[in-house]
């Protein structure tokens, strides 16, 4: 049995210098920390990892989904995968183009586009579905995060503010602790074995385990990136899915409840798991949120293929 821990995240304080030689995540389907696997459908569905992940967290999801048919694209948001050191400098708008430049390249090729994302990359994918209204057919919020009031946050989230718009937000980090979002007892500890050893520059494993380190400044994007989100979220009318624990250990169904209740989309639903934390996409239910996902989007092409019958008609 996987326990809760009182091992809040600890706070780091780490001065560096920028180094701006890593260059910009390239979204194209033939670069290799992207996924990219072919379907048969014709539908297409792009998958968002979350703030400091990697696409490797959206492995099952894409492979389970590519098997029923669909193509899948994750690619790797902007600046992830570089040095902390630059990627701590990175904005919101920067993430959201990785977001918008992978759909740019399924949209011609495929008859129907979904978007999908996992707790920042949740935001990403409605903010897709506010720009391209017509095009984006549904969307799927894993664990969407809004704000961090899971039980595993630490009390020092209340002093956030007080370095929001100072020069503490360029050297003030958290160090991730257990359980990383992850209830399975296996892949919490394959986790830490990594996580406890790392440096906060050491990029060794990122692009496997995402980083282990959480610069304030991008929980300063986040909050922008909520900001923004908010002003747009009435004006989704799209089919909305939101699949989160009720054990979350970041994010509260708080999180949930607050999309489900601003959106304006006619078919809307919560889906709530019972046997894992934050990282849904990879923990103990993972076949759970695919089938969960598959069936949704499965009926909005079958309702798309009914409509389109009778316009034929």
């Amino acid at each position: 049995m996987c326990l809760k821990t009182d091992k809040y995240m600890p706070v780091k304080f780490h001065l560096d210098f920028w180094d701006n030689n890593v260059p910009e995540a390239d979204t194209s389907v033939l670069h290799p920390n992207n996924i990219y696997l072919e379907g048969t459908s014709g539908a297409a569905i792009i998958l968002i990892h979350g703030l400091t992940g990697t696409p490797n967290e959206m492995h099952f999801l894409a492979n389970s989904l590519n098997k029923a048919g669909y193509t899948v694209l994750c690619p790797r948001l902007a600046k992830h995968g570089g040095p902390l050191k630059v990627l701590k400098y990175a904005k919101w708008q920067e993430f959201y183009r990785s977001v918008r430049d992978a759909f740019m390249q399924v949209r011609d090729t495929h008859r129907i586009v979904f978007a999908a994302g996992l707790s920042m990359g949740a935001l990403l994918a409605l903010l897709l579905a506010d720009e391209f209204k017509e095009e984006i057919a549904g969307v799927s919020c894993l664990s969407p995060t809004l704000f961090y009031d899971g039980w595993n946050t630490p009390w020092t989230k209340y002093l956030l503010p007080l370095g929001y718009f100072t020069p503490l937000k360029y050297v003030f980090y958290f160090k991730e602790a257990p359980p990383y979002g992850i209830k399975n007892q296996k892949i919490q500890e394959m986790v830490d074995r990594h996580y406890s050893k790392a440096k906060i520059n050491d990029i060794q494993g990122a692009l496997k385990y995402g980083y282990p380190y959480f610069p304030l400044t991008l929980f300063c994007q986040l909050r922008l990136l909520v900001k923004y989100l908010s002003k747009k979220i009435g004006g989704i009318e799209v089919p909305v899915q939101l699949i989160q624990a009720e054990d979350d250990d970041m994010t509260s169904i708080k999180n949930s409840q607050f999309i489900y209740d601003r959106i304006k989309s006619e078919k809307k639903e919560i889906v709530l798991l019972h046997n894992s934390y934050h990282v849904i996409t990879a923990d103990q239910e993972r076949a759970v949120v695919a089938k969960k996902m598959h069936d949704f989007f499965d009926i909005i092409l079958a309702d798309t293929k009914t409509i389109a019958s009778r316009s034929v008609l």
